[in-house]
């Protein structure tokens, strides 16, 4: 069974984390909430309070991919925590899917690990994907190597389907979407 860690930031856009983990774990993929500080509620972006699974200091392996929703505000605080940085930069080195949607794509790129990949984001915020080519206007989900980024809140069940094609099979994913009434076909 695959494993994601979804980092919960104060401030994250709901949306973008729970249609995602719901998806996920439809699919039978262990999704564990990780708050990125000692606090286990996470408050999101519009004051949704969320008690994370567990918090990051308790990380002790690697997951197959790690997820970091979006929110202006909850970005801000991924690009400013030390240990979300340690983890990504752990995870991108055990060859990790490393996964994000909306602002949240610009931590991989302000830490530089963009460079010369595909990669898309919410729209004015492309500059933050130091040394990628943007995609966002062409596609809702890109994969390039070991990233996934995705545009926004109205993307994020293309996302959510996404990640379920690549950690457990495109056919799981076109299940899922049946499932969930979602009229898209998986390619």
């Amino acid at each position: 069974m695959s494993k994601v860690y979804v980092f919960l930031a104060e401030g994250f856009e709901e949306s973008e984390a729970v249609v995602p983990i719901d998806l996920l774990r439809r699919a039978r993929v262990e999704v564990v909430t990780v708050s990125i500080t000692e606090d286990p509620v996470v408050v999101s972006s519009h004051g949704l309070p969320v008690t994370a699974d567990t918090t990051i200091s308790k990380i002790s392996e690697t997951a197959d991919a790690i997820f970091l929703p979006g929110g202006l505000k909850g970005t801000a605080n991924l690009k400013e925590s030390k240990e979300v940085a340690e983890q990504i930069r752990i995870h991108k080195d055990a060859g990790k899917y490393l996964t994000a949607i909306c602002a949240a794509p610009t931590v991989y790129g302000l830490m530089g690990l963009l460079e010369g990949k595909k990669a898309t984001c919410y729209p004015g915020k492309e500059e933050e994907l130091l040394g990628a080519e943007w995609t966002g206007a062409v596609q809702t989900v890109t994969i390039d190597g070991q990233f996934v980024t995705s545009r926004g809140m109205g993307t994020a069940m293309d996302f959510g389907l996404k990640m379920i094609e690549i950690l457990v099979s495109p056919e799981k994913a076109q299940e899922i979407a049946n499932q969930v009434l979602y009229p898209r076909a998986i390619v």
